[in-house]
């Protein structure tokens, strides 16, 4: 479970109502986010699904190397979902530049993919998830579709997909699977739409281009 012990450590630092008013928090907010509704839900599922056997799992070598794959790839798919709409509704005031907004979200993911420790498993790639981040973004709808709960749709998926639980158990359980994340994702849009400034947020990027 080290894989997230920075972001949390930085998560628990910032558990304010300060506003965000730059990109640069923007982005932290992102990041930290991105990997607390990944732990949340991938760890809440398993336990719930394995009950008392939970703790004695992880002396399993192939379970262990099970969740690290999961765990990347639920994280990657978080990370995409809330660098769009972070950065759709953080530049609301601007008009609508999809090279502007498409970059700022992948620097986003790319970011929040290089702060994590260097425990990647060997079966993720970030090169072909920044690539399938990139072509995503550009059938991306900013003014509308980003800007709400609609485009959170890859982290549900990746989280019935990855986690390590047999196949026909999560069949039976994919409403709750889905249920959860969704839960936890609109606690995380509440806040972050708190805390959000968007004009001052909006005057940082416009004083940046002067």
């Amino acid at each position: 479970m080290n894989f997230f012990s920075e972001f949390f450590g930085r998560l628990s630092i910032k558990r304010d109502a300060a506003p965000l008013t730059t990109v640069e928090e923007v982005q932290e907010f992102v990041t930290t986010r991105a990997a607390f509704v990944a732990q949340k839900t991938l760890y809440g599922y398993v336990k719930t699904r394995m009950g008392t056997r939970y703790p004695s799992m992880f002396d399993n070598e192939v379970f262990n190397h099970s969740i690290n794959i999961a765990k990347m790839q639920i994280f990657s798919a978080c990370l995409s979902d809330l660098s769009i709409f972070a950065v759709a509704n953080a530049f609301s005031e601007l008009p609508t530049n999809h090279l502007l907004h498409a970059q700022t979200a992948v620097n986003f993911y790319k970011k929040g993919l290089s702060d994590n420790p260097n425990d990647a498993p060997e079966e993720f790639s970030p090169h072909e998830a920044i690539s399938s981040f990139e072509m995503r973004l550009s059938n991306t709808d900013w003014k509308i579709e980003a800007k709400d709960r609609s485009i959170f749709t890859e982290s549900p998926k990746a989280l019935y997909r990855w986690a390590p639980i047999a196949e026909n158990l999560k069949k039976q359980d994919a409403d709750i699977i889905v249920n959860s994340i969704n839960f936890t994702w609109s606690e995380i849009r509440q806040r972050f739409l708190r805390r959000l400034d968007v004009s001052a947020v909006c005057s940082s990027i416009e004083s940046k281009k002067l």
